[in-house]
């Protein structure tokens, strides 16, 4: 009987390579066969559907949960300011919001007063009562500063928002919508030496001899 031929050792070395090229195979087929290709414009779609709607969050929010509640939480700003000057952090407790202890206080106010003249971007107002060398003005554009209406109510607060850019986006959008539903109708140039009304919110701390009020209404007698 012919003994049956073993393998040699250099056949023994060749086969291996041949099984390992067939599993790599495989795996470049069911890679292939689960792979999604993305095009340039679904992925800039779906970035855009990621990124934050700073202008959607203020639209959505300044109408029906801004306003009201800076309206409802306004103090007469003679009496606020008097409670401020006395004692800043127990009048920040009582009547301000801030987001996190380092933070300044924001408060809603309200009041009457005779209009001065505009003076850059704001309008000075005649107030009888406030403390001594306390000036207060209201913000009348075309720039809006600050995050008072953001922060005043006290209902919006960072760990909201994915970042700051998201938090300090959502601020500068709810400025706009003073410009555009507060602003837009008011002219502060003839308002001058008119009583007018008006209703919003500052933030406290930067210069206390110096209160800038963002509007949520403002009204001249006729």
């Amino acid at each position: 009987m012919t003994p049956t031929a073993r393998p040699t050792g250099l056949a023994l070395l060749r086969r291996p390579p041949l099984i390992g090229g067939a599993v790599l195979v495989a795996l470049l087929i069911a890679i292939a066969s689960t792979t999604k290709v993305v095009d340039a414009e679904s992925a800039a779609a779906a970035g855009d559907a990621q990124r934050f709607d700073a202008a959607g969050y203020a639209t959505e929010r300044y109408d029906s949960e801004v306003v009201p509640t800076i309206e409802q939480n306004a103090v007469d700003i003679v009496e606020l300011l008097g409670a401020i000057t006395t004692d800043p952090a127990a009048a920040g407790e009582q009547y301000g919001h801030r987001d996190g202890p380092n933070a300044r206080y924001a408060f809603a106010t309200s009041g009457t007063a005779v209009a001065g003249t505009v003076s850059g971007t704001l309008l000075p107002l005649q107030i009888d009562g406030l403390p001594e060398g306390v000036q207060v003005s209201l913000q009348i554009g075309p720039a809006i500063n600050g995050t008072a209406l953001r922060d005043a109510t006290g209902l919006i607060t960072f760990d909201q928002f994915l970042n700051q850019l998201e938090y300090a986006d959502a601020s500068t959008e709810l400025n706009n919508q003073v410009k555009t539903k507060v602003l837009a109708d008011f002219d502060a140039e003839a308002a001058a030496g008119r009583q007018v009304s008006f209703v919003g919110a500052f933030t406290y701390g930067s210069n206390p001899e110096l209160i800038q009020v963002t509007p949520v209404h403002l009204e001249a007698a006729s």
